[in-house]
Protein backbone atom coordinates (compact mmCIF):
# COMPACT_ATOMS: atom_id res chain seq x y z
CA UNK A 1 0.00 0.00 0.00
CA UNK A 2 2.91 2.43 0.70
CA UNK A 3 4.03 1.83 -2.63
CA UNK A 4 0.85 2.33 -4.23
CA UNK A 5 0.44 5.97 -2.56
CA UNK A 6 4.00 7.51 -3.32
CA UNK A 7 3.19 6.68 -6.68
CA UNK A 8 0.04 8.47 -7.00
CA UNK A 9 1.04 11.01 -4.85
CA UNK A 10 4.23 11.42 -7.72
CA UNK A 11 1.87 11.53 -10.68
CA UNK A 12 -0.81 13.84 -9.17
CA UNK A 13 2.26 16.35 -8.44
CA UNK A 14 3.52 15.96 -12.00
CA UNK A 15 -0.04 16.98 -13.18
CA UNK A 16 -0.11 19.87 -10.82
CA UNK A 17 3.34 20.60 -11.74
CA UNK A 18 2.31 20.46 -15.25
CA UNK A 19 -0.54 22.08 -15.18
CA UNK A 20 0.96 25.02 -13.10
CA UNK A 21 3.73 25.86 -15.89
CA UNK A 22 1.43 27.60 -17.62
CA UNK A 23 0.83 30.76 -15.12
CA UNK A 24 1.91 34.32 -17.02
CA UNK A 25 1.61 33.05 -20.19
CA UNK A 26 -0.40 33.56 -22.64
CA UNK A 27 -0.55 30.37 -24.70
CA UNK A 28 0.42 31.02 -28.11
CA UNK A 29 1.86 28.84 -30.81
CA UNK A 30 5.14 29.67 -29.68
CA UNK A 31 4.72 29.71 -26.09
CA UNK A 32 3.06 26.20 -26.28
CA UNK A 33 5.26 24.68 -28.84
CA UNK A 34 9.05 25.96 -28.31
CA UNK A 35 8.30 28.25 -24.82
CA UNK A 36 8.46 31.43 -26.44
CA UNK A 37 12.37 30.94 -26.92
CA UNK A 38 13.31 31.97 -23.38
CA UNK A 39 14.23 28.93 -22.06
CA UNK A 40 17.63 29.45 -20.38
CA UNK A 41 20.70 26.64 -19.98
CA UNK A 42 18.86 24.89 -17.06
CA UNK A 43 16.10 24.20 -18.72
CA UNK A 44 17.44 23.72 -22.40
CA UNK A 45 19.96 21.07 -20.33
CA UNK A 46 17.06 19.47 -18.62
CA UNK A 47 14.89 18.95 -22.21
CA UNK A 48 18.13 17.52 -24.00
CA UNK A 49 18.37 15.37 -21.08
CA UNK A 50 15.04 14.33 -21.74
CA UNK A 51 16.72 11.76 -24.10
CA UNK A 52 19.13 10.13 -22.23
CA UNK A 53 16.25 9.09 -19.11
CA UNK A 54 13.15 7.31 -20.37
CA UNK A 55 11.95 4.32 -20.13
CA UNK A 56 13.79 2.36 -22.84
CA UNK A 57 16.74 3.67 -20.40
CA UNK A 58 15.35 2.95 -17.36
CA UNK A 59 13.76 -0.53 -17.64
CA UNK A 60 15.98 -1.50 -21.26
CA UNK A 61 19.15 -0.07 -20.15
CA UNK A 62 19.05 -2.60 -17.29
CA UNK A 63 17.48 -4.94 -19.46
CA UNK A 64 20.03 -4.72 -22.15
CA UNK A 65 23.13 -5.43 -19.40
CA UNK A 66 21.26 -8.07 -18.13
CA UNK A 67 20.40 -10.03 -21.10
CA UNK A 68 23.16 -8.56 -24.07
CA UNK A 69 26.50 -7.81 -21.80
CA UNK A 70 28.71 -6.04 -23.35
CA UNK A 71 26.78 -4.79 -26.09
CA UNK A 72 24.81 -2.45 -23.56
CA UNK A 73 28.12 0.31 -24.08
CA UNK A 74 26.61 1.66 -27.00
CA UNK A 75 23.12 3.86 -25.22
CA UNK A 76 26.50 5.31 -22.95
CA UNK A 77 28.60 6.24 -26.50
CA UNK A 78 25.98 7.37 -28.95
CA UNK A 79 24.18 10.33 -26.87
CA UNK A 80 28.21 11.44 -25.73
CA UNK A 81 29.24 11.74 -29.99
CA UNK A 82 26.19 13.42 -30.31
CA UNK A 83 26.93 16.19 -28.09
CA UNK A 84 30.04 16.82 -29.62
CA UNK A 85 28.37 17.21 -32.59
CA UNK A 86 25.89 19.58 -30.73
CA UNK A 87 28.75 21.85 -30.43
CA UNK A 88 28.72 23.00 -34.22
CA UNK A 89 25.63 21.94 -35.08
CA UNK A 90 22.96 23.70 -32.97
CA UNK A 91 23.96 26.99 -33.11
CA UNK A 92 23.87 28.14 -36.89
CA UNK A 93 19.71 25.62 -36.39
CA UNK A 94 19.23 28.06 -33.41
CA UNK A 95 20.28 31.07 -35.71
CA UNK A 96 18.01 30.33 -38.21
CA UNK A 97 14.84 29.27 -36.50
CA UNK A 98 14.77 32.55 -34.09
CA UNK A 99 15.15 34.65 -37.31
CA UNK A 100 12.25 33.40 -39.10
CA UNK A 101 10.83 32.35 -36.20
CA UNK A 102 10.11 28.58 -36.57
CA UNK A 103 8.37 26.50 -34.36
CA UNK A 104 8.70 22.90 -35.82
CA UNK A 105 11.60 20.71 -37.63
CA UNK A 106 9.51 20.49 -40.90
CA UNK A 107 9.02 24.32 -40.79
CA UNK A 108 13.16 24.22 -41.14
CA UNK A 109 13.31 22.34 -43.76
CA UNK A 110 10.84 23.89 -45.39
CA UNK A 111 12.24 27.35 -44.94
CA UNK A 112 15.90 26.40 -45.83
CA UNK A 113 15.16 24.45 -49.07
CA UNK A 114 11.85 26.66 -50.16
CA UNK A 115 9.71 23.71 -50.29
CA UNK A 116 6.12 23.00 -48.45
CA UNK A 117 6.25 19.65 -50.13
CA UNK A 118 9.53 19.13 -48.37
CA UNK A 119 8.33 20.35 -44.89
CA UNK A 120 5.27 17.90 -44.79
CA UNK A 121 7.54 15.02 -46.13
CA UNK A 122 9.48 15.74 -42.91
CA UNK A 123 6.57 15.78 -40.77
CA UNK A 124 5.08 12.93 -42.15
CA UNK A 125 8.61 11.27 -41.03
CA UNK A 126 8.47 12.58 -37.79
CA UNK A 127 5.00 11.28 -36.85
CA UNK A 128 5.47 7.97 -38.03
CA UNK A 129 8.98 7.98 -35.46
CA UNK A 130 7.34 9.58 -32.90
CA UNK A 131 4.27 7.56 -32.27
CA UNK A 132 6.56 4.26 -31.26
CA UNK A 133 8.23 6.14 -29.33
CA UNK A 134 5.41 7.11 -27.34
CA UNK A 135 4.17 3.74 -27.52
CA UNK A 136 7.69 2.50 -25.91
CA UNK A 137 6.80 5.53 -22.76
CA UNK A 138 3.54 3.67 -22.38
CA UNK A 139 4.43 0.14 -22.07
CA UNK A 140 7.52 1.42 -19.86
CA UNK A 141 5.08 3.10 -17.68
CA UNK A 142 2.32 -0.05 -17.48
CA UNK A 143 5.04 -1.91 -16.41
CA UNK A 144 6.54 0.77 -13.90
CA UNK A 145 3.39 0.64 -12.18
CA UNK A 146 1.66 -3.02 -12.70
CA UNK A 147 4.94 -4.27 -11.09
CA UNK A 148 5.99 -1.28 -8.04
CA UNK A 149 2.22 -1.30 -6.47
CA UNK A 150 2.77 -4.86 -6.56
CA UNK A 151 -0.23 -5.78 -9.03
CA UNK A 152 -2.55 -3.41 -6.92
CA UNK A 153 -3.22 -1.05 -10.71
CA UNK A 154 -3.01 -3.11 -13.59
CA UNK A 155 -0.66 -2.46 -16.78
CA UNK A 156 -3.83 -1.25 -18.67
CA UNK A 157 -5.03 0.90 -15.73
CA UNK A 158 -1.48 2.36 -15.25
CA UNK A 159 -0.97 3.21 -18.99
CA UNK A 160 -4.94 4.82 -19.52
CA UNK A 161 -4.00 7.20 -16.52
CA UNK A 162 -0.80 8.24 -17.66
CA UNK A 163 -1.80 9.60 -20.85
CA UNK A 164 -5.11 10.89 -19.33
CA UNK A 165 -2.16 12.63 -17.13
CA UNK A 166 -0.07 12.96 -19.82
CA UNK A 167 -2.42 14.58 -22.19
CA UNK A 168 -4.02 17.15 -19.59
CA UNK A 169 -1.01 19.01 -18.62
CA UNK A 170 0.40 19.24 -22.57
CA UNK A 171 -2.38 20.67 -23.79
CA UNK A 172 -2.97 23.23 -21.05
CA UNK A 173 1.21 24.22 -20.87
CA UNK A 174 2.70 22.86 -23.85
CA UNK A 175 6.51 22.60 -23.61
CA UNK A 176 6.36 23.99 -20.41
CA UNK A 177 5.17 21.25 -19.01
CA UNK A 178 7.51 19.33 -19.94
CA UNK A 179 10.35 21.69 -18.99
CA UNK A 180 9.13 21.95 -15.17
CA UNK A 181 8.87 18.33 -14.62
CA UNK A 182 11.99 17.71 -16.22
CA UNK A 183 13.64 19.16 -13.40
CA UNK A 184 12.12 16.81 -10.72
CA UNK A 185 12.23 13.52 -12.95
CA UNK A 186 16.41 14.54 -13.46
CA UNK A 187 16.89 15.10 -9.72
CA UNK A 188 15.27 11.79 -8.30
CA UNK A 189 16.09 9.67 -11.16
CA UNK A 190 19.31 10.42 -10.57
CA UNK A 191 19.75 9.90 -6.79
CA UNK A 192 17.78 6.47 -7.34
CA UNK A 193 20.03 5.65 -9.99
CA UNK A 194 23.36 6.47 -8.42
CA UNK A 195 21.98 4.53 -5.05
CA UNK A 196 21.20 1.37 -6.93
CA UNK A 197 23.85 1.44 -8.98
CA UNK A 198 26.16 1.31 -6.24
CA UNK A 199 24.24 -0.15 -3.30
CA UNK A 200 23.66 -3.08 -5.01
CA UNK A 201 26.82 -4.54 -6.48
CA UNK A 202 28.24 -3.66 -2.99
CA UNK A 203 25.05 -5.34 -1.29
CA UNK A 204 25.10 -8.56 -3.61
CA UNK A 205 29.18 -8.97 -4.56
CA UNK A 206 30.78 -7.03 -2.04
CA UNK A 207 32.65 -4.41 -4.86
CA UNK A 208 31.68 -3.08 -8.68
CA UNK A 209 35.01 -5.43 -9.71
CA UNK A 210 34.00 -8.43 -7.50
CA UNK A 211 30.52 -8.37 -9.13
CA UNK A 212 32.32 -8.30 -12.86
CA UNK A 213 34.65 -11.40 -11.70
CA UNK A 214 31.94 -13.30 -10.18
CA UNK A 215 29.66 -12.54 -13.86
CA UNK A 216 32.63 -13.67 -15.85
CA UNK A 217 33.49 -16.93 -13.77
CA UNK A 218 29.86 -18.12 -14.01
CA UNK A 219 29.04 -16.62 -17.74
CA UNK A 220 32.34 -16.95 -19.46
CA UNK A 221 32.61 -14.45 -22.67
CA UNK A 222 29.74 -12.30 -21.48
CA UNK A 223 31.28 -9.69 -21.32
CA UNK A 224 32.74 -9.16 -23.92
CA UNK A 225 31.54 -8.25 -27.58
CA UNK A 226 29.90 -11.84 -29.47
CA UNK A 227 32.12 -12.82 -32.59
CA UNK A 228 28.91 -12.49 -34.75
CA UNK A 229 25.84 -10.27 -34.78
CA UNK A 230 26.74 -7.83 -31.52
CA UNK A 231 29.75 -7.32 -32.49
CA UNK A 232 32.32 -4.80 -32.18
CA UNK A 233 31.38 -3.46 -35.87
CA UNK A 234 27.48 -3.77 -35.17
CA UNK A 235 28.39 -1.58 -32.33
CA UNK A 236 30.71 1.04 -33.87
CA UNK A 237 28.25 1.27 -36.81
CA UNK A 238 25.35 1.41 -34.25
CA UNK A 239 27.08 4.50 -32.15
CA UNK A 240 27.50 6.55 -35.32
CA UNK A 241 24.26 6.09 -36.87
CA UNK A 242 22.33 6.66 -33.79
CA UNK A 243 24.65 9.81 -33.15
CA UNK A 244 23.76 11.25 -36.04
CA UNK A 245 20.05 10.90 -35.45
CA UNK A 246 20.05 11.49 -31.64
CA UNK A 247 19.08 15.80 -32.88
CA UNK A 248 17.14 14.69 -36.02
CA UNK A 249 14.10 13.48 -33.98
CA UNK A 250 11.62 15.95 -34.16
CA UNK A 251 10.96 16.57 -30.37
CA UNK A 252 14.71 16.83 -29.51
CA UNK A 253 15.56 19.38 -32.61
CA UNK A 254 12.24 21.53 -31.36
CA UNK A 255 13.82 21.79 -27.85
CA UNK A 256 16.22 23.77 -29.76
CA UNK A 257 14.34 26.69 -30.50
CA UNK A 258 13.40 26.98 -26.82
CA UNK A 259 17.02 28.27 -25.74
CA UNK A 260 16.98 32.01 -25.34
CA UNK A 261 20.77 32.35 -26.35
CA UNK A 262 23.35 30.34 -28.76
CA UNK A 263 25.69 29.84 -25.97
CA UNK A 264 23.75 27.98 -24.05
CA UNK A 265 24.51 25.11 -26.71
CA UNK A 266 27.98 25.34 -26.53
CA UNK A 267 27.81 25.09 -22.64
CA UNK A 268 25.58 22.23 -22.57
CA UNK A 269 27.91 20.11 -25.24
CA UNK A 270 30.77 20.14 -22.43
CA UNK A 271 28.28 19.34 -19.93
CA UNK A 272 26.02 16.39 -21.11
CA UNK A 273 28.78 13.86 -21.97
CA UNK A 274 29.90 14.12 -18.30
CA UNK A 275 25.86 13.48 -17.82
CA UNK A 276 25.86 10.46 -19.72
CA UNK A 277 28.43 8.70 -17.42
CA UNK A 278 25.63 8.42 -14.90
CA UNK A 279 23.89 5.33 -17.65
CA UNK A 280 26.75 3.33 -16.15
CA UNK A 281 24.90 2.88 -12.76
CA UNK A 282 21.66 1.59 -14.72
CA UNK A 283 23.99 -0.82 -16.61
CA UNK A 284 25.45 -2.08 -12.67
CA UNK A 285 21.68 -2.85 -11.59
CA UNK A 286 21.35 -5.21 -14.89
CA UNK A 287 24.70 -6.78 -14.26
CA UNK A 288 23.63 -7.24 -10.20
CA UNK A 289 20.52 -8.87 -11.82
CA UNK A 290 22.27 -11.41 -14.05
CA UNK A 291 22.96 -14.00 -11.26
CA UNK A 292 20.47 -12.77 -8.78
CA UNK A 293 17.73 -13.00 -10.72
CA UNK A 294 18.05 -15.46 -13.52
CA UNK A 295 15.95 -16.99 -16.37
CA UNK A 296 14.66 -13.97 -17.70
CA UNK A 297 13.71 -14.41 -21.16
CA UNK A 298 12.69 -12.11 -24.04
CA UNK A 299 11.19 -8.81 -23.09
CA UNK A 300 11.13 -10.25 -19.60
CA UNK A 301 14.75 -9.13 -19.64
CA UNK A 302 13.35 -5.49 -18.75
CA UNK A 303 11.94 -6.36 -15.32
CA UNK A 304 15.51 -7.07 -14.52
CA UNK A 305 15.76 -3.72 -12.51
CA UNK A 306 12.45 -4.09 -11.08
CA UNK A 307 12.68 -7.72 -9.65
CA UNK A 308 16.12 -7.42 -8.11
CA UNK A 309 14.35 -4.52 -6.08
CA UNK A 310 11.44 -6.15 -5.31
CA UNK A 311 13.44 -9.10 -3.31
CA UNK A 312 16.06 -6.44 -1.58
CA UNK A 313 13.93 -3.66 -0.66
CA UNK A 314 10.44 -2.29 1.65
CA UNK A 315 7.47 -1.82 -0.38
CA UNK A 316 7.87 2.12 0.19
CA UNK A 317 11.87 2.06 -1.52
CA UNK A 318 10.08 0.29 -4.11
CA UNK A 319 7.40 2.91 -4.37
CA UNK A 320 10.20 5.49 -4.78
CA UNK A 321 11.82 3.84 -7.73
CA UNK A 322 8.54 3.39 -9.48
CA UNK A 323 7.92 7.32 -9.07
CA UNK A 324 11.06 7.76 -10.68
CA UNK A 325 10.43 5.50 -13.45
CA UNK A 326 7.26 6.76 -14.12
CA UNK A 327 8.54 10.28 -14.41
CA UNK A 328 11.07 8.87 -17.01
CA UNK A 329 7.62 8.37 -19.40
CA UNK A 330 5.82 11.20 -18.45
CA UNK A 331 8.13 13.91 -19.56
CA UNK A 332 9.84 12.42 -22.46
CA UNK A 333 6.31 11.41 -23.44
CA UNK A 334 4.64 15.03 -23.03
CA UNK A 335 7.74 16.27 -25.54
CA UNK A 336 6.48 13.63 -28.47
CA UNK A 337 2.83 14.34 -27.88
CA UNK A 338 3.87 18.71 -28.05
CA UNK A 339 5.44 17.42 -31.16
CA UNK A 340 3.66 15.03 -32.85
CA UNK A 341 0.64 17.59 -32.69
CA UNK A 342 2.27 20.85 -33.82
CA UNK A 343 3.83 18.57 -36.75
CA UNK A 344 0.00 17.70 -37.45
CA UNK A 345 -1.10 20.94 -37.17
CA UNK A 346 1.55 23.52 -38.42
CA UNK A 347 3.27 21.08 -41.11
CA UNK A 348 0.55 19.09 -42.12
CA UNK A 349 -2.55 20.61 -41.94
CA UNK A 350 -1.28 23.99 -42.62
CA UNK A 351 1.76 22.80 -45.29
CA UNK A 352 -0.67 20.80 -47.07
CA UNK A 353 -4.32 21.77 -46.92
CA UNK A 354 -4.86 25.73 -45.49
CA UNK A 355 -1.98 27.83 -46.31
CA UNK A 356 -3.19 30.82 -44.80
CA UNK A 357 -4.69 29.08 -41.85
CA UNK A 358 -3.33 31.57 -38.68
CA UNK A 359 -1.01 31.09 -35.81
CA UNK A 360 -4.04 31.34 -33.37
CA UNK A 361 -5.74 28.78 -35.59
CA UNK A 362 -3.32 26.00 -35.81
CA UNK A 363 -1.93 26.51 -31.77
CA UNK A 364 -5.98 25.37 -31.13
CA UNK A 365 -5.85 22.68 -34.02
CA UNK A 366 -2.47 21.82 -32.36
CA UNK A 367 -3.91 21.65 -28.67
CA UNK A 368 -7.24 19.58 -30.15
CA UNK A 369 -4.44 16.62 -31.65
CA UNK A 370 -3.20 16.13 -28.47
CA UNK A 371 -5.68 13.57 -27.45
CA UNK A 372 -6.35 12.25 -30.74
CA UNK A 373 -2.50 11.36 -30.87
CA UNK A 374 -2.50 9.75 -27.22
CA UNK A 375 -5.39 7.63 -28.04
CA UNK A 376 -3.63 5.98 -31.13
CA UNK A 377 -0.67 5.61 -28.71
CA UNK A 378 -2.51 3.83 -26.25
CA UNK A 379 -4.19 1.95 -28.79
CA UNK A 380 -1.04 0.38 -30.29
CA UNK A 381 0.27 -0.02 -26.48
CA UNK A 382 -2.46 -2.09 -25.86
CA UNK A 383 -3.35 -4.05 -28.65
CA UNK A 384 0.30 -4.00 -30.34
CA UNK A 385 2.75 -7.13 -30.46
CA UNK A 386 5.77 -7.63 -32.42
CA UNK A 387 4.57 -4.98 -34.77
CA UNK A 388 5.34 -2.03 -32.65
CA UNK A 389 8.73 -3.53 -32.13
CA UNK A 390 9.46 -3.22 -35.91
CA UNK A 391 7.93 0.06 -36.03
CA UNK A 392 10.07 1.52 -33.14
CA UNK A 393 13.34 -0.33 -34.83
CA UNK A 394 12.66 1.77 -37.60
CA UNK A 395 12.45 5.07 -35.62
CA UNK A 396 15.90 6.04 -35.20
CA UNK A 397 16.27 5.02 -38.77
CA UNK A 398 13.86 6.80 -39.78
CA UNK A 399 15.35 10.30 -38.86
CA UNK A 400 18.40 9.98 -39.44
CA UNK A 401 17.83 9.82 -43.13
CA UNK A 402 17.21 13.94 -42.18
CA UNK A 403 20.60 14.41 -40.97
CA UNK A 404 22.50 14.88 -44.66
CA UNK A 405 19.93 17.77 -45.57
CA UNK A 406 20.07 19.16 -42.09
CA UNK A 407 24.18 19.39 -42.60
CA UNK A 408 24.04 20.30 -46.44
CA UNK A 409 21.86 23.28 -45.33
CA UNK A 410 24.19 24.84 -42.50
CA UNK A 411 26.37 25.24 -45.71
CA UNK A 412 27.03 29.08 -47.01
CA UNK A 413 26.91 28.16 -50.46
CA UNK A 414 24.57 25.02 -50.15
CA UNK A 415 24.58 23.12 -53.72
CA UNK A 416 21.61 20.76 -52.56
CA UNK A 417 18.00 21.32 -54.19
CA UNK A 418 14.83 20.52 -52.44
CA UNK A 419 13.93 18.04 -54.98
CA UNK A 420 16.85 16.28 -54.45
CA UNK A 421 16.59 16.51 -50.26
CA UNK A 422 12.88 15.69 -50.58
CA UNK A 423 14.15 11.89 -53.16
CA UNK A 424 16.73 11.31 -50.56
CA UNK A 425 15.13 11.36 -47.59
CA UNK A 426 12.05 9.45 -49.35
CA UNK A 427 14.31 6.99 -50.35
CA UNK A 428 16.26 6.22 -47.50
CA UNK A 429 12.82 5.81 -45.71
CA UNK A 430 12.01 3.54 -48.07
CA UNK A 431 15.18 1.42 -47.72
CA UNK A 432 14.14 1.53 -43.79
CA UNK A 433 10.28 0.76 -44.13
CA UNK A 434 11.45 -2.36 -46.22
CA UNK A 435 14.72 -3.84 -44.35
CA UNK A 436 12.98 -3.56 -41.24
CA UNK A 437 9.84 -5.31 -42.16
CA UNK A 438 11.50 -7.68 -43.76
CA UNK A 439 13.87 -8.14 -40.85
CA UNK A 440 16.78 -8.01 -43.68
CA UNK A 441 20.29 -7.60 -42.55
CA UNK A 442 23.21 -6.20 -44.58
CA UNK A 443 24.95 -9.80 -44.62
CA UNK A 444 21.51 -10.77 -46.25
CA UNK A 445 20.98 -8.27 -48.68
CA UNK A 446 25.16 -7.99 -49.85
CA UNK A 447 26.35 -11.67 -49.27
CA UNK A 448 29.46 -10.91 -51.12
CA UNK A 449 30.92 -8.26 -48.13
CA UNK A 450 33.63 -9.59 -45.66
CA UNK A 451 32.46 -11.25 -42.89
CA UNK A 452 32.51 -8.55 -40.00
CA UNK A 453 31.31 -5.89 -42.33
CA UNK A 454 28.03 -8.39 -42.69
CA UNK A 455 27.20 -7.06 -38.56
CA UNK A 456 27.18 -3.42 -39.92
CA UNK A 457 23.65 -1.54 -38.57
CA UNK A 458 21.32 -1.98 -41.43
CA UNK A 459 20.22 1.82 -40.75
CA UNK A 460 23.67 2.49 -43.07
CA UNK A 461 22.24 1.05 -46.16
CA UNK A 462 19.61 3.29 -45.81
CA UNK A 463 21.68 6.14 -45.18
CA UNK A 464 24.25 5.31 -47.88
CA UNK A 465 20.97 5.17 -50.90
CA UNK A 466 19.92 8.27 -49.51
CA UNK A 467 22.81 10.12 -49.98
CA UNK A 468 23.41 8.77 -52.72
CA UNK A 469 20.02 9.88 -54.50
CA UNK A 470 20.35 13.52 -52.57
CA UNK A 471 23.85 13.95 -54.59
CA UNK A 472 22.47 13.12 -58.02
CA UNK A 473 18.90 14.74 -58.06
CA UNK A 474 20.91 17.51 -56.82
CA UNK A 475 23.22 17.86 -60.00
CA UNK A 476 20.26 16.84 -62.05
CA UNK A 477 18.14 19.81 -60.58
CA UNK A 478 20.79 22.55 -60.53
CA UNK A 479 19.07 25.98 -61.32
CA UNK A 480 20.21 27.47 -64.68
CA UNK A 481 22.24 30.81 -63.89
CA UNK A 482 19.64 32.95 -64.84
CA UNK A 483 16.99 31.60 -62.55
CA UNK A 484 19.64 31.81 -60.00
CA UNK A 485 20.50 35.65 -60.81
CA UNK A 486 16.45 36.48 -60.13
CA UNK A 487 16.65 34.12 -57.01
CA UNK A 488 19.46 36.51 -55.41
CA UNK A 489 17.83 39.51 -56.76
CA UNK A 490 14.95 38.91 -55.25
CA UNK A 491 15.46 38.70 -51.79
Amino acid sequence: MSALIIIAAVTLFALFLGVRARRGHDMSLEQWSVGGRSFGTAFVFLLMAGEIYTTFTFLGGSGFAYGKGAPVYYILAYGTLAYILSYWMLPPIWRYAKSHRLVSQPHFFSRKYDSPALGTLVALVGVAALIPYLVLQLKGLGIIVATASYGAISSTAAIWIGALVVTSYVIVSGVRGSAWNSVVKDLLILAIVLFLGIYLPLHYYGSVGDMFRSIDAARPGFLTFPARGSSVIWFQSTVLLTALGFFMWPHTFGSIFTAKDERIFRRNAAVLPLYQLILLFVFFVGFAATLRVPGLKGADIDLALFRLSLQTFDPWFVGVIGAAGILTALVPGSMILTSASTLLANDVYRGMLNRNASDASVATLARMLVPVVALVAVGFTLNGGETIVALLLMGYNFVTQLFPAVICSLFPHNRATKQGAFCGILAGVVVVALTTTLHWSVGQVLPFLPEPLKDVNIGFLALFVNVVVFVVVSAVTQPRAAEQKSHVSVH
